[in-house]
């Protein structure tokens, strides 16, 4: 039987906003809120926490340790490496990649890209097309990930772990896709910069209940009842830091 396991990348070295995972929202932090989110996921055997060597991600163990969340630590900047070795560490045959940054991150959304990976037994799946940026889900087999941990030589292709994989770099890789969303691209749900959190502090406090949990449905009924809010955030370009990498590769 194959074993799969969620695993989130953490890191507190932020270039746009250090710190932010551990940033609180509801009264818990960043991370807490995806670890609880992921864990609802009916097709996955654990939830990892990946994050790095460097001491100030002490933090990050010390708060797994303490929640009885598994963690792993590897490499700052090559990320593709960082899963590579927590897979083989755990002995897993799937993972899901998640980023804690993404405290809406929905557990049926994952359920959705797992399922349609299994089905059509491909390499790997992820959310595409036009979802709100905070969503993101990919599910990666082990000899994909192993495939291009040896083979990835382009520095966006470490410091990430799916476009190797994704833009089928060298061949041979079998890939599915799973659209859930239209016209939402603009939506940003992940927390990258302070307007971000300025955002998601307004959704949280008027969505959350007594416990901290948030339903990604009350999100888009406030959102469409009080479109003013999506002018917080909304001018943030989406997916920054791998556009920043592709431009080093240059």
């Amino acid at each position: 039987m194959k074993k799969s396991a969620i695993i989130i990348q953490a890191r507190l070295g932020s270039t746009r906003l250090p710190g932010k995972v551990l940033m609180p929202l509801a009264g818990r932090p960043v991370i807490e809120h995806v670890c609880r989110r992921v864990a609802r996921s009916k097709f996955v055997d654990n939830v990892i926490v990946a994050t790095t060597m460097l001491a100030q991600d002490d933090q990050i163990e010390a708060w797994c340790k303490a929640n009885n969340i598994k963690v792993f630590r590897g490499s700052e900047s090559d990320l593709l490496d960082r899963y590579y070795n927590a897979m083989m560490h755990f002995d897993l045959d799937v993972v899901v990649r998640i980023t804690a940054d993404c405290p809406l991150i929905d557990p049926d959304i994952i359920d959705t890209v797992i399922y349609s990976r299994e089905l059509t037994g491909s390499d790997a799946c992820w959310l595409s097309g036009e979802f709100p940026d905070g969503l993101d889900c990919q599910v990666f087999t082990i000899g994909a990930i192993e495939k291009a941990w040896k083979c990835a030589e382009l520095k966006s292709d470490r410091e990430h772990v799916g476009p190797y994989i994704e833009n089928n770099r060298g061949g041979g890789f079998l890939l599915n896709k799973v659209e859930l969303f239209s016209y939402m691209k603009d939506l940003r749900l992940t927390l990258d910069e302070q307007s971000d959190y300025v955002f998601l502090t307004k959704l949280f406090d008027k969505c959350a209940d007594s416990d901290g949990e948030i339903e990604l449905s009350k999100v888009f009924e406030l959102l469409r009842a009080k479109p003013d809010l999506l002018s917080i955030n909304q001018h943030i370009p989406r997916n920054e830091g791998y556009s920043k990498s592709v431009n080093e590769d240059i």
